[in-house]
């Protein structure tokens, strides 16, 4: 220490002056004695430096507690033991800082630190000593306050140290520390202490509200606002970091800010060529315009607009998410700024972002052309510079948040006519229906987004489609196909379906080799079928071919009036020809034409069970049944035997209840050997309907083959009846 002394006093100009007869000699035998004693200086500090760094190391590898908390008291014992501006005491001062400093690194120590009362040794070392000699030379002048800043710094990075450090009186002084730009811009000691100060600052007040608004009653805003102009970035960075925090949800500290007039600095900064100076500078402005409209004006009058819009090219990852964060901002209700935002041209950088690597890039992207395109001016501008795609590819991120800004977005484009087509033509309407979203408003959202689709296929929108589908791409005939299954109106279906194709599209993916656009097919013709006012398979039977006549429940197997009698099973049952006679074809032939039962008194009927016959005759006599599924196929059979088509469809709907996976098949087969056409629609309905749970199973590709026909059929048929029942309105 003492050649440090004579170092210093050697070379202070006031008090060393060579003398003009020294020989060359002399002067070069003094130079190698002071660069002698300047070296074995140096290598004592390093060696001390080493010394300190080899034992913080040696105590964060055992992590020993008891080891921590000694060396801890002792370094918070060196800060308590003076306050002078003697060097060696400074010096000590300064190596016990950097200790405690190395230890507050590892967030595990930080609770040590402040048990053993650093925080009040370290705030007392915030202000330096006063000065006590003439030459106004303080040693390590600056860097004990700096290392005390940054290491309050460190501590207040976990909340609960926050109000302890500001309790203690460290505000005033950090406040203090950002002014003491006044003595000195070009001082890197100065640069060092203001930026620590502000960087303290910033942590003490992290999600702090109280301690932002103690900040501002400290006097702190100003200082801050000041420092946006200084010479060093780091300095600007730190000083718009601290603002930025500083703003954030405290609407006094925003209007200080502002009328600290830092509106024009920050603006400037945006165009600064260091990225860490526009970020902050970006975030300091978001904070300020958020939840403040007033504000918002104010920046956008100021010219904020388009430096923000000129950062989405940044190649700073961290100020393109602001950008399009606070451009997200700008556009939230001014219909006016969302157009100036599409025109001085942020959409394709937007769009460009969407794409990124970065989550949180595409994020604020999707974010900000959600809000743009909630005008309708924007919205064909966004569709047309390729945002459609992007968009919908960003349904499959498993981020809740950035799944969310995206559907919210197509919602927006959905709202022009102009973009049903192209959302149609890129697979948009499958993407949206089979999305798995992660949220229930963004589920909501994408309703409200196929509503509005739906709303708008009809006119030019239909007519651009019929077109694409007929001289389309084969993958776009079919996704128009797909789409208007689920989206056109009823009254629209034959024109779609049969006069232009759409349901030989659809019949074809049936038999695709890709599982997708099977399922595709199946989903959309079972909406096809089911839409709101199409006929059920039981009401799409035909009517009785001939009137009816019913005696009544009192007659059944009755003996009165009986002019017939049937032998079922060895038993007589009693009936009436007039009523067989008007209940079907079959009866009639029996008895009017050349068959040996037209004169007979008693006709024998081998292959019915007797309670299969009277369930029969009960329908015929009263023109209704109660048909269990147990009964229902031997029912079904003998109504096909006696042409009885009213009770064919009852069968027939008692038997489509039992459909399941396991039975389709054969319920099919038994469909086709009866002529049961309402049932062999129903089977086709549930293997369309039930397609993830049939298409595993290795009959199935087989049976759909064989079915084609009379799917075709059936929905030919239904459309065209469809159109007859429900005219245009």
């Amino acid at each position: 220490m003492h050649l440090s002394l004579s170092l210093s006093s050697s070379i202070h100009p006031s008090i060393f002056t060579p003398p003009s007869s020294v020989t060359f000699m002399e002067n070069q035998k003094r130079h190698e004695q002071l660069t002698s004693s300047a070296r074995k200086n140096l290598k004592r500090k390093l060696e001390e430096d080493f010394d300190v760094d080899r034992k913080i190391a040696s105590i964060s590898n055992q992590n020993s507690v008891e080891d921590l908390f000694k060396e801890v008291y002792t370094q918070v014992e060196i800060l308590n033991s003076n306050y002078t501006w003697v060097e060696a005491n400074r010096a000590s001062f300064k190596r016990a800082i950097h200790v405690l400093s190395e230890f507050a690194k590892n967030e595990d120590f930080v609770n040590a630190i402040v048990d053993c009362g650093a925080v009040p040794a370290l705030v007392w070392h915030l202000d330096a000593p006063p000065r006590l000699n003439d030459s106004g030379l303080v040693f390590y002048e600056h860097e004990v306050e700096k290392g005390c800043a940054f290491t309050l710094g460190l501590l207040a990075v976990k909340p609960e140290h926050q109000r302890l450090i500001v309790e203690a009186g460290a505000l005033s002084h950090l406040v203090n520390l950002l002014k003491r730009h006044n003595d000195d811009q070009n001082s890197r000691a100065v640069a060092g202490v203001i930026r620590r100060a502000a960087d303290a600052i910033t942590n003490l007040a992290h999600e702090n509200n109280i301690i932002k608004s103690r900040v501002r009653m400290e006097g702190g805003i100003p200082p801050l606002v000041k420092l946006l102009e200084f010479v060093d970035p780091k300095v600007q960075r730190a000083a718009a970091g601290a603002l930025r925090t500083l703003a954030f949800k405290n609407d006094e500290n925003k209007n200080q800010i502002v009328e600290c007039n830092a509106l024009p600095t920050l603006i400037l900064m945006l165009r600064s060529e260091d990225p860490g100076v526009h970020y902050e500078a970006v975030g300091v402005i978001g904070n300020l315009v958020h939840s403040s409209p007033s504000i918002k004006k104010e920046v956008l009058l100021a010219g904020a607009l388009q430096p923000v819009i000129e950062l989405l090219s940044s190649c700073c990852t961290e100020s393109q998410r602001e950008a399009a964060l606070l451009l997200g901002q700008f556009a939230a209700t001014d219909s006016d700024c969302k157009v100036h935002i599409v025109q001085r041209g942020a959409v394709p950088p937007l769009i460009e972002m969407l794409q990124s690597p970065d989550t949180q890039l595409r994020e604020m992207a999707a974010f900000a052309l959600g809000r743009l395109a909630q005008d309708n001016h924007n919205q064909a501008g966004i569709a047309h510079s390729g945002g459609i795609e992007p968009l919908l590819m960003l349904l499959d991120s498993k981020n809740g948040s950035l799944q969310h800004n995206a559907a919210f977005a197509l919602y927006g484009l959905a709202e022009n006519e102009d973009n049903v087509a192209d959302l149609v033509k890129v697979g948009g309407v499958q993407k949206l229906q089979d999305g798995e979203f992660i949220v229930q408003p963004t589920r909501d959202c994408v309703a409200k987004t196929l509503k509005r689709l739906e709303e708008k296929i009809h006119g030019r929108v239909l007519s651009h489609l019929l077109y694409l589908m007929c001289v389309g791409e084969k993958a776009v005939q079919t996704r128009v196909a797909l789409a208007l299954a689920h989206l056109c109106s009823p009254n629209d279906q034959k024109a779609i379906f049969m006069d232009n194709n759409g349901l030989e599209l659809l019949l074809e993916l049936l038999e695709s080799t890709t599982l997708k656009q099977q399922r595709d097919a199946s989903v959309a013709l079972y909406k096809l079928a089911t839409k709101p006012c199409s006929i059920s398979p039981v009401d799409a039977a035909p009517p009785s071919p001939t009137p009816q006549v019913y005696l009544g429940e009192q007659y059944v197997n009755n003996p009165t009036l009986s002019d017939v009698t049937f032998l079922i099973e060895g038993k007589r049952f009693f009936a009436h020809r007039i009523c067989l006679l008007a209940s079907s074809d079959t009866f009639r032939a029996m008895f009017d034409g050349g068959y040996r039962e037209k004169d007979a008194k008693d006709i024998e009927i081998p292959n019915i069970r007797w309670d299969v016959f009277e369930l029969m005759m009960r329908y015929i006599y009263t023109g209704s049944v109660d048909v269990n599924a147990d009964i229902a196929q031997e029912l079904l059979r003998a109504a096909d035997q006696y042409l009885l088509e009213g009770l064919k469809r009852l069968c027939e709907y008692a038997i489509a209840q039992d459909i399941s996976v396991e039975n389709v098949s054969l319920m099919y087969e038994l469909s086709e050997a009866f002529n049961a056409t309402s049932l062999e629609h129903a089977c086709i309905l549930f293997m369309l309907e039930k397609f993830d749970k049939l298409c595993t199973l290795p009959w199935y590709p087989h049976l759909i083959h064989r079915i084609l026909p009379e799917m075709r059929t059936y929905f030919a048929t239904a459309l065209t009846r469809r159109v007859l029942v429900e005219p245009h309105q």
